[in-house]
């Protein structure tokens, strides 16, 4: 079983609207949105550390758009 900890987290008002709505439109709670947020960042700064770079691709247009990331 996994221990589990509680924690306060002080956010602005259009932080909390922008959790609120991705909770809303996922269907999750405001607690998986935030666990799977932290679960990509996690996953994104790892392969950045190991030289990897991360794209957003439009198929359709065939564009493609690096994101950087800073930190």
């Amino acid at each position: 079983m996994n221990d589990k900890r509680t924690m306060t987290l002080n956010l602005t008002a259009g932080e909390m609207e922008a959790l609120d709505e991705l909770a809303r439109r996922k269907d999750l709670t405001k607690t998986a949105v935030i666990r799977q947020a932290l679960r990509l960042l996690q996953t994104v700064d790892t392969r950045i550390a190991q030289g990897e770079k991360l794209f957003f691709e439009d198929e359709l247009q065939k564009k493609k758009a690096e994101l950087m990331v800073l930190g």
